[in-house]
């Protein structure tokens, strides 16, 4: 099985502009060939990823106001 995503980008959890860039990019630019299975595949893999860049940052931010 080949690989469908792969990419060197980490969002920084406590850049709030990182995260909101990598939450914001659309799913179709991990899909490059568009196709309606490549596009469901990585909004898959994708959609979790965003939702723990956001937890992550949330914690982030939390932990530097206790601080």
């Amino acid at each position: 099985m080949s690989t469908i995503y792969s990419a060197d980008f980490a969002p920084d959890p406590g850049d709030a502009l990182d995260v909101l860039a990598f939450v914001l990019c659309p799913v179709r630019a991990f899909a490059p060939t568009g196709d309606a299975a490549e596009l469901e595949a990585a909004a898959q893999m994708i959609g979790p990823a965003k939702e723990e860049a956001i937890r992550r940052w949330q914690e982030f931010r939390l932990l530097r106001e206790v601080n």
